[in-house]
């Protein structure tokens, strides 16, 4: 009996076994993908990158917790000022999600630690008095966002902000360079794909299988 035919069937010119993932292999950076059509993005993050990103800090759910204490004892904030704040006071480093502070903001209600008060359509928390009394309590050590910070691996973070700076060079090429430019670019942005794929797979980031040919 035969089996149906699904998405998995191979394209033609697939050759089977390559290096590197199968998107390694389909051809050079076009023109049209520096202009930006068909560009996909992390959604939720100002930089584009995606939680799954590299290794992250460790960061404990009470590290989010004593968090949220912490800046809600400076003053109110909503939740995504929160996340804001943690991202910064980070250095980029901790990018809580929604998903980790909306949780324990209702839980902190819950145990009535916080309240929180409609301002400008937003739900704004504030600490109560046991709040307060929770929050002083944590003492003069480093701040949660502090040992985050120092727990990251400053090479990830450094590489993440260097390909932040790319895309942003990238763009304003696209919207503003010419042609020819936006071909060098494309270009460029060609070998170094090549180049890092060749990094990847233990080789020289100079290895070109031209340069050994008789």
């Amino acid at each position: 009996m035969h089996g149906h035919h699904t998405d998995d069937t191979p394209h033609p010119g697939h050759h089977g076994h390559h290096a590197g993932p199968p998107w390694a292999a389909r051809g050079d950076v076009t023109v049209g993908a520096v202009r930006g059509r068909g560009r996909r993005r992390g959604r939720g993050r100002p930089d584009g990158f995606g939680p799954g990103f590299g290794r992250g800090p460790k960061v404990r759910r009470g590290d989010v917790r004593a968090a949220i204490l912490a800046l809600l004892a400076e003053e109110p904030m909503h939740g995504y000022q929160i996340i804001t704040e943690l991202t910064e006071r980070s250095g980029g480093v901790w990018q809580p999600s929604p998903g980790s502070v909306y949780p324990t903001l209702s839980a902190l209600e819950d145990q009535g630690l916080v309240t929180a008060d409609k301002a400008e359509g937003k739900r704004v928390f504030e600490l109560t008095p046991e709040g307060r009394t929770e929050a002083a309590a944590a003492g003069d050590g480093p701040a949660p966002w502090e040992d985050a910070a120092s727990s990251a691996d400053r090479s990830l973070v450094d590489l993440k902000l260097l390909m932040v700076q790319v895309m942003k060079a990238t763009k304003q090429v696209a919207e503003a360079g010419t042609e020819r430019q936006v071909t060098a670019v494309a270009d460029v942005l060609t070998d170094a794909r090549r180049r890092i794929y060749l990094i990847l797979a233990d080789g020289s980031p100079t290895d070109d299988p031209a340069d050994t040919e008789a």
